[in-house]
């Protein structure tokens, strides 16, 4: 029941139990994130994740393309993905920088589609998940492991409830 919170505590797992027990989880959060986010198409998405880029990775790779993908399981495979393409062009290399996210996040608090993007955006600087992916992660999110966490609390919800929850 909890395999998005594998590697925390005992008693962290105890305390999101009990939430489950008493039937608190989803109202926990819901009374913690307000509000889903305005971004709804993939310009919007487009646009939110250029803004982010821009303010905290200036001298990376411009943005391909970024989008909301229908055809990424969120429950057994990834929350967004990134993608790394160079082709030849006469010439010269032509590399390209795409992300996808999970069409599931279109309404859910901007905490939480902030982390995925801060994720992927990250992946382009640290391809591994090591020390320095996740301080990219934090100065651009400072929040992020606590945001993460919920997030995970959040798939938890869907799994239990089975259905993708919505926030009004």
């Amino acid at each position: 029941m909890l395999k998005y919170l594998n590697h925390y505590s005992e008693q962290t797992k105890k305390q999101v139990h009990k939430l489950i027990e008493e039937d608190r989880l989803k109202s926990h959060l819901v009374n913690k994130y307000k509000t889903p986010h305005a971004v709804k198409n993939d310009k919007a998405l487009f646009t939110y994740v250029s803004e982010i880029k821009n303010t905290y990775m200036k001298k990376s790779a411009p943005l391909s393309k970024t989008l909301f993908d229908g055809k990424i399981n969120v429950i057994h495979n990834a929350l967004g993905t990134h993608h790394f393409i160079s082709r030849v062009q006469g010439s010269k290399l032509k590399a390209k920088n795409e992300i996808k996210i999970s069409s599931i996040f279109k309404n859910v608090p901007e905490e939480f589609l902030q982390m995925i993007v801060v994720h992927e955006l990250a992946h382009f600087k640290e391809k591994e998940h090591n020390k320095a992916f996740y301080k990219l992660c934090e100065y651009m999110q400072p929040s992020y492991h606590q945001v993460e966490f919920d997030l995970r609390l959040y798939l938890t919800q869907i799994d239990i409830s089975g259905k993708v929850e919505q926030w009004s």
